[in-house]
């Protein structure tokens, strides 16, 4: 099986979904809205596939960008200047 037969078998997700996926899982605020406006003007949004007219989420995607979302672990806010 290759590389996207396997991602074809994964686990996707409704944009609703993945919404609701992302901020019940890793607490970062996350709207439907907000991943169609990343879909239509922007590459710095999760990854997906078009079923159709509906896009589909793979979890994996939803769970790499989230993360990157999410900052370092800093003690203080003036780490986070020196971090970034």
């Amino acid at each position: 099986m290759n590389t996207d037969e396997t991602s074809a078998l994964e686990r996707h997700l409704r944009r609703k979904e993945a919404a609701k996926y992302v901020t019940d899982t890793y607490n970062v605020p996350c709207s439907p809205k907000t991943l169609a406006k990343l879909a239509c003007i922007s590459s710095e949004g999760p990854p997906f596939r078009l079923a159709g007219r509906f896009p589909l989420y793979p979890v994996s995607g939803l769970d790499a960008w989230a993360q990157r979302k999410i900052g370092p672990l800093v003690r203080s806010t003036s780490e986070v200047r020196r971090v970034a």
